[in-house]
């Protein structure tokens, strides 16, 4: 998938008064493949909504949302699942870990069905992120923190065209956001994805082709 292209939406739960100032909400804009962009807004402005919309996870939006020329809208089930298989990538802001299984049994559910990275690979991603040593702790058991860095290395245990980043860095500090940072900067750049950000204000260490408010 080379463009995402969001025509005219609106969240069904927001009136047009509320959306009228939005770069994003009402307007007709491309997200394109290799390309990073920044989307900030305050908290309650539909950041979350805007990328559960394009992961196709909520559609109570009006207007289109189109991958590639195509309505996602119109997509079936199947279709869909693939998608998020190999063509789009997710951070969730919530994480969407499994907190009963161990940080290991995390990342390999997600590694299973892409047999995108090598055992090796996954956890010289844990030891990079300095969390080898919870490899078999079980995610109740982790911080905020630990749990939002391993919900990172997830999202990079796939194919993808386009990663979607909600408040990615929420919980983490300097240190651990600037290795994650590289981390995501070398798996976007291998494969030639794009990136979209939602933050309330930060701009982290990233280098946007466009930021916008939405």
């Amino acid at each position: 998938m080379d463009v995402i292209s969001v025509l005219n939406i609106q969240p069904n739960y927001m009136s047009k008064n509320e959306v009228l100032i939005s770069e994003v909400y009402l307007k007709s804009i491309s997200f394109k493949k290799g390309k990073k962009y920044l989307i900030r807004a305050n908290s309650g402005k539909g950041k979350s909504s805007l990328l559960n919309f394009i992961f196709a996870s909520n559609k109570n939006y009006f207007g289109k949302i189109l991958f590639d020329n195509f309505d996602i809208k119109n997509y079936k089930s199947e279709k869909i699942s693939c998608l998020r298989k190999k063509t789009i990538s997710y951070i969730f802001q919530d994480f969407k870990l499994f907190t009963n299984l161990t940080v290991w049994e995390n990342l390999i559910i997600k590694n299973d069905l892409t047999k995108f990275k090598s055992d090796n690979e996954i956890q010289s991603l844990l030891k990079k992120v300095g969390l080898y040593k919870k490899i078999n702790t079980k995610v109740s058991k982790l911080s905020l923190g630990q749990r939002q860095r391993i919900a990172i290395l997830r999202s990079l245990c796939q194919p993808f065209d386009f990663l979607l980043m909600d408040e990615p860095f929420s919980n983490l500090d300097n240190d651990n956001i600037k290795i994650l940072t590289e981390l995501i900067n070398l798996e976007i750049k291998k494969q030639n994805a794009g990136l979209i950000l939602t933050t309330l204000n930060d701009e982290y260490l990233f280098k946007y082709d466009e930021i916008l408010k939405l």
